[in-house]
């Protein structure tokens, strides 16, 4: 705080005269140009040294401009960009009717199914579906002797993970690779891709395509959900925007309303911190919400 003289600088006042008190943020937010941003910074350099030597020696409790300079930060939102269980089921049915009469018919529909499996319990990223290989499983025996799946998937910012491979996983695996004519487990090394185009390439699709699989299949789930009538037209509209994302928050969501550890849904995601899993909480809001309205009422 400045109390009681105005402190000048070229002409220009930065602080107020007379006997009001500003803030140094105040003071520091009034200044605009070049100059004036860079005599500020100068000066709360030299006041937090000031102060810090002050706490160090005993003379203040704390170091008030340390506060100032922690920025403060937005708690982040709940996820809304996810699946209800009910709209869920509606796109898994629809996948399972998907037509299967030709032989291009039959791989497609396997395939979008192999990929929905992929999203949605790994909740991997679309893009390290594109660039992740079925030579990223493996099998290793826990302590209790038991021989269980991974698959290692190399993710956002270059970091490393490891996924559990679940047994419906591994059987949709296993499907999926006897319907592209390889054998049932992948071997080590492998670089067969995780998703294939269809016919005989043995290239990795293109995250651009695989995200046009998956929009074409909630597109297909919304059209079935029109059919039905004008009173499903809302729930189809939120199918019509859904993306592959919204299936990798939607396996974040069920994994934490099943009562999952969230340091397991932290680490099976790959996120940084609790605090990004905390977003999926969605349990704790709805149960917030019923106890609000039953009561706190107003009883008019």
């Amino acid at each position: 705080m400045v109390r009681g003289r105005a402190l000048a600088r070229g002409g220009r006042t930065l602080l107020p005269a007379g006997n009001r008190r500003r803030p140094v943020c105040a003071w520091r937010d009034r200044s605009h140009s070049p100059a004036d941003r860079c005599f500020c910074a100068q000066a709360l350099v030299i006041l937090n040294v000031m102060f810090a030597w002050l706490v160090q020696a005993g003379y203040l409790a704390g170091n008030p401009l340390s506060l100032s300079r922690q920025r403060a930060r937005r708690a982040k939102p709940r996820v809304t960009r996810y699946l209800s269980p009910e709209r869920w089921l509606e796109v898994k049915n629809w996948i399972q009717a998907m037509p299967k009469e030709t032989d291009r018919e039959r791989e497609h529909a396997v395939r979008v199914r192999w990929l929905f499996t992929l999203l949605y319990l790994g909740g991997l990223r679309i893009t390290e579906v594109a660039t992740n290989t079925m030579g990223s499983f493996f099998c290793r025996r826990d302590a209790n002797g038991v021989d269980r799946w991974w698959l290692e998937v190399l993710g956002k910012g270059d970091k490393e993970r490891l996924v559990p491979a679940t047994a419906e996983m591994m059987a949709e695996l296993s499907a999926y690779r006897h319907q592209q004519g390889l054998p049932p487990l992948p071997s080590p090394h492998e670089d067969t891709p995780l998703v294939l185009p269809i016919g005989q390439s043995r290239k990795p699709l293109t995250r651009a395509a695989l995200h046009l699989i998956v929009k074409q299949a909630f597109s297909g789930a919304a059209q079935a959900l029109r059919a039905r009538g004008d009173e499903y037209t809302q729930q189809a509209d939120q199918l019509e925007l859904a993306s592959a994302h919204w299936l990798r928050h939607s396996a974040g969501s069920n994994m934490v309303d099943q009562q999952v550890d969230l340091r397991l849904v932290r680490d099976n995601l790959g996120h940084a911190s609790l605090t990004t899993t905390s977003q999926y909480l969605h349990a704790d809001d709805d149960r917030r919400h019923k106890e609000t309205d039953e009561k706190h009422r107003i009883d008019w």
